[in-house]
């Protein structure tokens, strides 16, 4: 069931009003919040400060394996929020060739550096709330992995899988779920060819393994705006979109906010 926006009121630990907060998802594990509070109030989540709009918006999110509560400062005030705990799936993948689940040196130093691309693109914390607008499909098709699952390569334990795929012919357009400003666009070892887009706040959104990409770093689009098309570039099985959502370097569940 994908849950619609509503009012939560948090328990204060104080005696001192804070903001209210209005969710744009529940608030559980790989959940993205989306708050309103009065003009000016300094805000902050587990030592990161919140950047807070003109007119009191802020944002927050909370990782797959987040704790059962996470303290929100509104004005040094503290409120509790209970992040509810979520299930995952288990998937297994077999017929991998063995570089692309262990890598050489080389391709070890290439990872490397590309990692520290995608965090600082990531790390941008700009002004703009686009992140304030419905979510939308970034493409059609069969979604083949959710967020959250264990994936097992070749009998090996990986990382949990931090996307939402969606399987589709290669050529399948992909278009931006929400409007914004391209922060990367490149092809990696892993991703395969990739975009990043910030919407403000910390909020991004990262579309991989495309077969080409239609927008150029720096660019500002529109949501629905082509960034490319699904491909099966990078460590693949299939052509298909391995769709992420993130609060900074924290990945989020995109799929609680999309439309049936």
């Amino acid at each position: 069931m994908i849950p619609r926006r509503a009012a939560l009121s948090l328990p204060l630990l104080a005696t001192r009003p804070a903001a209210a907060l209005e969710v744009a998802s529940e608030s559980q594990q790989g959940g993205l919040l989306i708050g309103h509070g009065a003009q000016g109030q300094r805000m902050s989540l587990e030592g990161r400060t919140l950047r807070v709009s003109p007119a009191g918006e802020f944002v927050l999110g909370f990782g797959r394996d987040h704790g059962p509560e996470a303290i929100l400062l509104a004005n040094g005030q503290p409120r509790r929020i209970a992040v509810a705990r979520r299930s995952w799936d288990v998937q297994s993948t077999t017929g991998l060739p063995p570089a692309q689940v262990t890598p050489d040196a080389a391709t070890l130093e290439r990872i490397v550096a590309e990692r520290a691309r995608l965090v600082a693109a990531r790390a941008v914390d700009s002004a703009t709330t686009l992140f304030t607008a419905r979510l939308a499909w970034p493409a059609r098709g069969r979604i083949s992995g959710v967020f959250g699952s264990q994936r097992v390569l070749n009998g090996q334990p990986r990382q949990p899988h931090l996307g939402l795929d969606v399987a589709a012919g290669v050529g399948t357009p992909v278009n931006a779920a929400w409007g914004g400003r391209v922060s990367l666009a490149a092809e990696f070892h892993f991703f395969g060819k990739l975009v990043v887009l910030d919407h403000g706040h910390g909020v991004n959104t990262l579309y991989a393994h495309l077969s080409a990409v239609d927008v150029a770093e720096g660019q500002f689009i529109g949501q629905g705006t082509r960034v490319g098309a699904i491909g099966a570039t990078g460590r693949v099985t299939g052509p298909h979109l391995h769709f992420s959502m993130g609060w900074f370097q924290t990945f989020l569940d995109p799929q609680p906010l999309l439309p049936a």
